[in-house]
């Protein structure tokens, strides 16, 4: 995802010379090609994401599109004042890019694990927020965060995340993708972890359980109506997220569904539930050590339509 953003990023650099990359010491050695072609559209703030998110702000008020990239948790906590009031409050034309989405910067500890920040930045008025699932995906968000008149909050994985899609596509802010049609279940995700969730889904095609996914590339604003279209048609929802359930799309996900009164349905999210990311090991390894590997994907669907029998029976 990494690579794909920052090509993304070189292009339109290439043909805007108001686009600029603001980093703040981390990920210099990846932005060499990018420092070296454009020396003056690169600013290295060194370990100071607050000054970085400040000072973007004041270079787009004078009519720039910077770019503000940094690991995940230091932008969206440490700088979060100033995301607040500089950014958002200004409605400025800043984007602001956290690497290190959920919990891939796996053995640096839960420091460096962004399972927080959708909760935290969804709460901003202004801000759209995209969380990408797959490198074509980010690539398509940059560009798209660059055509918004607006705060931009991008959410990344790191690199070598799989792609999940085999064809081009119209990347449309605010709306979700059905990436897998089914009747049984639907289940909805968000970030690098799609990929589990449809690797889960397949498996689950040929146990003889049709389930639906549908890939929530922005979180804010949220597609409403495909989260709706799933309820009235397969009536079992479950969200996946590598980030706390507390605020993040699941939250999002039952605000829609609960206030738009949909048709009953059986209804849960799966993530951290009110806890950090436990353990020591890879990314793949967490996943597992927190409840969240494919495997895992697949056996609470299971038991979530279960519990929509059990249910049925009960309301007869």
């Amino acid at each position: 995802m990494r690579t794909a953003y920052l090509s993304a990023l070189y292009d339109l650099s290439k043909t805007n010379k108001d686009v600029l990359a603001l980093i703040s010491d981390n990920g210099a050695i990846v932005y060499d090609k990018y420092r070296q072609d454009f020396p003056d559209q690169f600013i290295n703030y060194g370990i100071s994401e607050a000054n970085m998110v400040a000072s973007a702000a004041g270079l787009a008020s004078c009519g720039k599109i910077p770019f503000a990239y940094t690991i995940s948790p230091f932008l969206t906590m440490r700088a979060f004042e100033f995301v607040r009031n500089d950014v958002c409050l200004q409605n400025q034309n800043v984007k602001l890019v956290g690497t290190g989405a959920g919990f891939v910067y796996s053995s640096l500890g839960p420091t460096h694990h962004a399972t927080e920040d959708l909760a935290v930045m969804r709460v901003l008025p202004n801000l759209t927020i995209f969380s990408p699932a797959s490198p074509m995906e980010v690539r398509k968000a940059t560009v798209r965060a660059a055509e918004i008149k607006g705060p931009v909050y991008i959410r990344l994985g790191t690199n070598k995340e799989p792609e999940i899609y085999e064809d081009d596509y119209d990347f449309v802010p605010g709306k979700g993708v059905t990436l897998q049609e089914g009747k049984d279940i639907t289940l909805v995700s968000t970030g690098s972890i799609v990929f589990d969730v449809l690797q889960a889904a397949k498996e689950l095609q040929q146990e003889g359980i049709s389930a639906r996914v549908i890939n929530i590339h922005t979180i804010k604003p949220l597609d409403e109506d495909i989260l709706l279209k799933a309820v009235r048609e397969t009536h079992v929802i479950m969200t996946i997220e590598e980030h706390s359930i507390i605020g993040g799309l699941g939250s999002a996900a039952a605000e829609v569904i609960l206030e738009n009164g949909a048709d009953a349905c059986v209804f849960e999210r799966m993530g951290l539930r009110d806890k950090f990311c436990k353990g020591y090991g890879s990314h793949k390894d967490l996943k597992e050590m927190n409840g969240l590997s494919k495997e895992d994907i697949k056996n609470r669907a299971k038991a979530l339509l279960k519990k929509k029998e059990t249910i049925s029976y009960a309301l007869k």
